[in-house]
C-alpha cells in the first residue's frame, strides 16, 4: 500500500456535483493498494496514519498526532500511486489491485481507521470521477509505502 498523507485545514471530495465527503482539521489521504497488499500492510499502515505527529504544539513543533488535535480523515482511493513510468510517456498501472482485491482492502481500511480514531471516517467514492478540494497546511505532504517499513 501506498499513502500520500496531506496536512489540511479542510479537504472535500465531489462525485458528480454531490459532496461525498468533507473534512475540516486532518489529513487528507489518498490511498493506493496493490495485488500484493494484505491485512498486515493495512494494519501497519493505518497505526502510522493515525500517529504521525505533524500538528503542532503550543511551541510550534510538530509533536501532535491527529487524536491530540480532534482531527478528522478523508480517506480516497488512488490507483495511479502505482503508476509504472520507466518506459514511453503513458503510465501503466499493471500493479496496482483490481477492485475484487482493492474494494474489501479499502473498507477494510475505512472502518481501522475510524475504529482508532473513534469516529466517522469521511471518503470519496471508489472507482468515480472525484473532483478533490483541499487547503494543505503548511505545506505537510508525507510518503509511506508499506513495502518499505525500515
Amino acid at each position: 500500500m501506498r499513502a500520500v498523507i496531506q496536512r489540511v485545514t479542510e479537504a472535500s471530495c465531489k462525485v458528480d456535483g454531490q459532496i461525498t465527503g468533507n473534512i475540516s482539521t486532518g489529513f487528507l489521504v489518498l490511498l493506493g493498494i496493490e495485488d500484493a497488499d494484505g491485512k498486515e500492510d493495512l494494519d501497519w499502515l493505518a497505526q502510522k496514519i493515525v500517529g504521525l505527529r505533524v500538528f503542532s504544539d503550543e511551541n510550534g513543533l510538530m509533536n501532535k498526532a491527529l487524536t491530540d488535535v480532534d482531527g478528522n480523515i478523508l480517506l480516497i482511493s488512488q490507483f495511479t500511486l502505482f503508476a509504472a513510468t520507466k518506459k514511453g510517456n503513458r503510465p501503466g498501472f499493471n500493479r496496482a489491485a483490481k477492485p475484487e482485491i482493492a474494494i474489501p482492502l479499502y473498507e477494510q481500511m475505512i472502518l481501522k481507521l475510524s475504529a482508532l480514531l473513534n469516529k466517522k471516517v469521511e471518503t470519496g467514492i471508489f472507482g468515480a470521477d472525484m473532483k478533490i478540494s483541499l487547503l494543505n497546511d503548511g505545506p505537510v505532504t508525507i510518503l509511506i509505502d508499506t513495502k518499505n517499513k525500515e
